[in-house]
């Protein structure tokens, strides 16, 4: 199948000016996302091992991957968030929901994430840290 190609030039202005107002819907909506709101809500999806912030109710969504690399250790992989939603402390959310699931769940973790590390380091808990791989 061919890829879609206007066949005038009004319709190809007409395509970009759609494509354009997307892109000013998408940037409003991460500008508007308000992360000192305390109804952020992050979801764990422990089918796929992740945890999830569904950013605005879109379909934009900040993500934590982990994976078990044992019967009682987790490998926290990687912690991504969308480029609109990044510096707002999202990452933060996740971090600590993943945290707080190893401490609840008695695991020990590996933290490969390289944000896992930092969070870690500055909100050092206890409990934290006897769930740590050094």
């Amino acid at each position: 199948m061919e890829p879609f190609q206007a066949s005038t030039a009004t319709e190809q202005q007409r395509n970009r000016r759609h494509l354009w107002q997307d892109t000013m819907a998408q940037a409003t909506q991460a500008n508007a996302f308000d992360t000192n709101n305390s109804q952020i809500q992050v979801e764990h999806d422990k089918k796929r091992r992740q945890f999830v912030i569904r950013l605005n109710g879109s379909h934009d969504r900040a993500v934590l991957l982990y994976e078990y690399v044992g019967k009682k250790t987790v490998d926290l992989q990687h912690t991504e968030v969308p480029d609109a939603y990044r510096g707002r402390g999202i990452a933060k959310h996740l971090a600590k929901a993943a945290m707080d699931f190893v401490v609840e769940e008695d695991l020990k973790a590996h933290l490969t994430c390289w944000y896992i590390q930092k969070y870690v380091k500055e909100n050092p808990q206890p409990q934290y840290f006897e769930h740590i791989y050094q």
